[in-house]
C-alpha cells in the first residue's frame, strides 16, 4: 500500500520514471538505452520503497510508548524538558535513513494538548541539536500517565514535514499521523518514571517496537 501522505509526489515521479522507461525503449543507442532505462527503473522502485505504508500491530499495554518511526535508535539522554513538559525528562531520538518506512504513528493513547511547527534549518538529522536547530513538529499528548512530546525532525535531505493532528484531537497508539520525505529524525521525550526499553543502535519499527515502559503502576 502507499502511504496517501506521499501519493501526491508518488504519482508525479512514476509517471516521470516510467517515462524514463518508455524513452530508453525506444531508443537504439546503447549508450544512451542503458543509462536511461537504468536511472527510471533505480528511481520507480526507490520511490515505491520510500512511499510504502505497511500494517503494524501495536501492542495492546497501555503502559508502554512505542516508537513513531522507523529507524535506528541514535540518542537516549537526560533532559530539561520546556517546551511542553516543564520537567526533567528521558529523551530518545530515531533515526530514519531513505530507505526505512517514512509513514509516523501515534506512541501512546491520549489526547492531543500540545501543537507546535517550527521552520528551521536542516543539518543532518542525527546531530544532536538537531531537534532545536531543524525544521520540525512537536506534538504533546496528555493521559492518565501524564504528559509527553515527541516530534517530527526534517533532516539534511528532508524538506516536507506532514501531518494531520489538531489540538484536542483524541489518538490511539499506532495509528499513522503524517511522515517526513526523505530521511528524518523522530524523538520521544518523557517525564522521569519511564523506564527505557531500547539501547544505542537498535534498529525499531513505527507502531510496534516499545522505546518505554511504565513498570511502577
Amino acid at each position: 500500500m502507499i502511504t496517501k501522505y506521499g501519493l501526491s509526489t508518488f504519482i508525479i515521479v512514476s509517471i516521470f520514471s516510467i517515462g524514463l522507461i518508455i524513452v530508453a525503449l525506444l531508443i537504439e543507442n546503447a549508450w544512451i538505452k542503458i543509462p536511461l532505462l537504468v536511472i527510471g527503473t533505480l528511481l520507480l522502485l526507490f520511490t515505491i520503497n520510500f512511499f510504502r505504508d505497511p500494517d503494524r500491530f501495536p501492542p495492546t499495554s497501555k503502559k508502554v510508548i512505542v516508537s513513531p518511526a522507523d529507524g535506528e535508535i541514535v540518542i537516549i539522554k537526560n533532559v530539561f524538558e520546556k517546551r511542553f513538559l516543564n520537567a526533567d525528562a528521558t529523551q530518545v531520538s530515531v533515526f530514519m535513513s531513505p530507505l526505512n518506512v517514512h509513514v509516523n504513528r501515534i506512541p501512546i493513547d491520549g489526547t492531543i494538548d500540545y501543537l507546535n511547527y517550527v521552520k528551521g534549518d536542516y543539518i543532518v538529522a542525527f546531530h544532536d541539536k538537531a531537534d532545536l536547530r531543524n525544521e520540525r513538529s512537536e506534538i504533546g499528548i496528555t493521559n492518565k500517565f501524564g504528559k509527553m512530546l515527541f516530534t517530527q525532525v526534517a533532516g539534511f535531505l528532508a524538506r516536507r514535514i506532514v501531518f494531520d493532528l489538531r489540538l484536542n484531537d483524541s489518538v490511539k497508539i499506532g495509528n499513522r499521523f503524517g511522515m517526513i520525505k526523505f530521511g528524518s529524525r523522530s524523538d520521544i521525550i518523557v517525564p522521569l518514571g519511564w523506564d527505557v526499553k531500547v539501547k544505542i543502535g537498535d534498529k525499531v519499527t513505527a507502531g510496534e517496537t516499545i522505546i518505554f515502559e511504565r513498570v511502577n503502576e
